[in-house]
């Protein structure tokens, strides 16, 4: 499918692996200029002072991906709020999360990113998740595969949970009680019945590792759209397989998200649903 771009470049014609190959560039763009933000730790004292920290890298990545992404799909909605959920009106989206893993960028934790996603009647078409201190830059487009900087990604080959590393993460700090209540049953359910169980923030950077390979599955209860879409795409053009955590078809309106690869589905379901 592709659509005419207006403006200065109302002659071209962009197919989606176009604007996939145009998104990494302003993707790379605005890591670069995360990453000269990068390094000491930002001290707060208050809720409000973390807020306006993590503002700030927001805003210095939104500068840069908001104008760039709007002349690639000048029709496309935007989403405003990165931690919002749900499903999206109809047509075409641009979700994006300037800064996932915020909260570790000020910290000094290297585990942070910028993303961008496509998002065409709730199905995610197109994505870049950036990892700005490796350089690496993964991408997947709809029925064209998973890729790290050119190079095909695949899930691992592992069939026991037994032997699989698994991982989760939280959606977000104030979640409610039985959302934390099922976190934490689901983790000791997982110390059971998996080799190794990781939990950090944040998740895209969990569904990326499975998309490659390095992990065997991850899964989380709530979660917004942004930390979520684009794992999803990865992982699922990477050949793994993406549910609730109760085995039934994963959409953006689903409570709880199972990524893993296909041969422990069956298994991941069965202990998370303990």
């Amino acid at each position: 499918m592709s659509e005419t771009l207006q403006g200065a470049d109302a002659d071209v014609t962009a197919s989606d692996a176009e604007v996939l190959a145009q998104t990494a560039i302003a993707v790379r763009a605005a890591g670069s200029a995360l990453r000269e933000r990068f390094g000491e730790v930002v001290g707060y004292r208050s809720r409000e002072e973390l807020m306006r920290a993590l503002a700030a890298n927001d805003d210095t990545a939104l500068d840069i991906l908001r104008p760039r992404l709007a002349q690639l799909r000048p029709h496309a909605g935007w989403v405003e709020d990165e931690l919002d959920g749900g499903a999206l009106p109809s047509g075409e989206w641009w979700v994006v999360d300037p800064a996932e893993g915020n909260v570790n960028h000020l910290h000094a934790l290297p585990e942070w990113a910028v993303t961008a996603t496509l998002v065409r009647e709730n199905q995610p078409v197109l994505t870049v998740v950036h990892l700005p201190l490796t350089g690496e830059t993964y991408t997947a487009l709809t029925g064209a595969g998973a890729h790290v900087d050119g190079r095909p990604l695949h899930v691992s080959a592992t069939a026991d949970l037994g032997l699989s590393i698994v991982a989760t993460s939280q959606a977000r700090p104030d979640e409610d009680d039985e959302v934390v209540r099922r976190v934490g049953s689901s983790i000791t359910a997982m110390l059971f019945d998996a080799l190794v169980v990781r939990t950090s923030v944040p998740a895209t950077l969990h569904l990326m590792n499975v998309a490659a390979g390095r992990i065997d599955a991850f899964w989380q209860f709530a979660g917004a759209r942004a930390d979520l879409l684009p794992g999803a795409l990865l992982v699922t053009e990477a050949g793994g397989h993406i549910s609730d955590a109760q085995g039934r078809p994963w959409t953006p309106r689903s409570e709880s998200l199972l990524a893993t690869t296909p041969a422990i589905h069956a298994q991941a379901v069965a202990t998370l649903s303990r």
